[in-house]
């Protein structure tokens, strides 16, 4: 089975903020887009800023999934934040139906990002701007990866 062609969104959902990354039609390289601020506040029946903005863009890049990055535990358990993001991910597939969510493993993504962007010289306040879209890009980048390498 070969990925199908077409735009995936990356998203790394974070308690404050939330990173947005696109790939290419071909599926070949991740590219930071956004960095939304979580809307933690918005009622149960109603769509939360981050989410209406995620599908924005999802409609804006013809995305044909989405894949949320899924916070587990070094020993591949799943705790309280993985635990969120699952009710966030079932909340935004809800939001942006028919496009399908689905979850990719994000074990040290923020940490590889942060990294990254220490080495290209990205501190401080620059580097908090940006490294959820960095994140982002890891996690949406290892998702193709795996998906070249079933293939």
């Amino acid at each position: 089975m070969t990925l199908t062609r077409g735009v995936r969104l990356g998203v790394d959902v974070g308690s404050v903020r939330v990173g947005v990354a696109v790939c290419d039609p071909d599926g070949i390289l991740a590219s930071p887009v956004a960095t939304v601020p979580r809307d933690q506040n918005a009622a149960d029946d109603a769509v939360p800023g981050d989410m209406a903005e995620v599908s924005r863009l999802a409609t804006e890049y013809e995305a044909v999934t989405i894949v949320v990055g899924l916070p587990v535990a070094l020993n591949g358990r799943e705790g309280p934040a993985a635990i969120s993001v699952r009710a966030y991910a079932e909340r935004l597939e809800r939001v942006i139906s028919p496009v399908p969510v689905v979850l990719a493993d994000e074990r040290m993504s923020t940490v590889v990002a942060t990294r990254r962007l220490s080495e290209r010289g990205v501190r401080g306040r620059r580097q908090r701007a940006v490294v959820d879209q960095a994140a982002a890009v890891e996690i949406l980048q290892g998702w193709l990866d795996a998906q070249r390498r079933r293939n």
